[in-house]
């Protein structure tokens, strides 16, 4: 074979190698994205739990204070 092919054989491999490195860099980086992700998702899951509604509750605390809503519109 001659140098030249050679040569190119070694060059191209130095650019799949880089190019692999930089692949590998990004799922790195990749990886670190979707733990911080996950972080930020599970603190959103858990404000929205400790946030939620309490329709059972006010519907029976409604239904307590009926009487004193008659009364009002009464007056």
């Amino acid at each position: 074979m001659p140098v030249v092919a050679w040569v190119t054989v070694v060059i191209a491999a130095l650019i799949i190698a880089a190019a692999a490195l930089g692949l590998i860099r990004v799922i790195g980086h990749l990886r670190a994205v979707v733990r911080t992700l996950d972080g930020v998702i599970a603190g959103v899951g858990l404000v929205a739990d400790r946030t939620a509604t309490v329709p059972a509750s006010v519907a029976a605390v409604n239904s307590s204070l009926e009487p004193v809503r008659d009364f009002c519109e009464g007056v």
